[in-house]
């Protein structure tokens, strides 16, 4: 139990993905990907259950030898969102608070979780999710990674691969961003079980399509995702370029 509330952890891992085919299967550094995330979210003592969602039979057997709890999920899912959705409705699973952990991300940290959960026994709160202020001017531009900005009270008003806030007076961009004015969304997730019901109802729309960022659909739906800051910086890898930069990184912290 964290703050009373009953977490658990749920890791979509989809063999299929489009941009690294099968890189659920593939090594970081000394051991398998998913090995790395089990191994990380084990750590994390907020957790209940952690457990895979998976739509794959070799998925399992790598995930066997390691010892990894797993489910197997509809591979016609169509984000990981929905994999927590289906292990969430299977009803042999229980919790207050679903966290979603992507299979392709390593170096999330218990912290991390911590910075995430820190109000998950708010009233009124339907999910959560954490940004990082920007520190890098190049990562504003970047259409790979989504900027958030957020209301005063801390609830996302919008997700964007462009640079927001545009800063019309491109002389005061930099001033701007010494500020610490932009923010880059850290993508993991905190549901409760009511939230999940209905997303699970909700279809796609043109924010979401225009930006292939399933969050707009919630906040397109009246779903309030409560944004939290970390301090801490993370790697997910999307390609086999990110595979070797993660590389690099597990020889530096080994």
């Amino acid at each position: 139990m964290f703050k009373n509330k009953k977490i658990v952890c749920v890791i979509p891992a989809r063999l299929a993905s489009t941009r690294f085919p099968r890189k659920v299967l593939t090594t970081l550094h000394d051991k398998p990907l998913l090995q790395w995330v089990w191994e990380a979210a084990k750590k994390v003592v907020a957790f209940d259950r952690v457990l895979f969602a998976i739509d794959s039979q070799e998925t399992a057997r790598l995930l066997d030898s390691f010892g990894a709890d797993y489910v197997m999920t509809d591979s016609a899912c169509p984000s990981g969102t929905h994999r927590v959705i289906e292990v969430a409705r299977r009803g042999d699973v229980h919790a207050d608070v679903w966290v979603n952990w992507q299979g392709d991300e390593p170096f999330i940290t218990s912290t991390m979780i911590d910075d995430l959960l820190q109000s998950c026994d708010q009233t009124g709160q339907q999910m959560w999710t954490l940004c990082k202020t920007i520190e890098n001017e190049a990562e504003i531009f970047a259409s790979n990674i989504a900027k958030i900005v957020c209301d005063k009270w801390g609830k996302a008003l919008y997700f964007s691969r462009s640079p927001i806030p545009h800063v019309r007076d491109q002389h005061e961009l930099q001033s701007f961003f010494q500020q610490g004015a932009f923010k880059k969304h850290i993508g993991i997730y905190a549901y409760t079980t009511q939230t999940l019901e209905k997303i699970a109802s909700l279809e796609s729309n043109m924010l979401e399509d225009a930006e292939k960022l399933e969050q707009l659909r919630f906040l397109a739906n009246g779903i309030a995702i409560t944004v939290h800051n970390t301090s801490h910086e993370v790697m997910g890898i999307d390609t086999e370029q990110d595979l070797a930069r993660a590389t690099l990184r597990c020889q530096s912290l080994a």
